[in-house]
């Protein structure tokens, strides 16, 4: 069984780990209601995409 040759320091382990690191994802804000969504997808809570009414929701939520 192969076995390391030296320690690995832990500047070495660090810096190989500096790339798992959770991201934020990304959002953006709807341009008729203000609501938190996420891009490219069309709004939950008015139905709207790029400007255009795209899903016809009910006026009780």
């Amino acid at each position: 069984m192969a076995v390391p040759f030296r320690r690995t320091s832990k500047t070495k382990k660090r810096m190989r780990r500096t790339h798992l690191k959770k991201e934020v994802p990304g959002v953006t804000t709807c341009s008729k209601c203000g609501a938190t969504i996420k891009p490219h997808r069309a709004c939950p809570k008015c139905g709207n995409y790029k400007g255009k009414q795209v899903i016809e929701l009910d006026k009780e939520a």
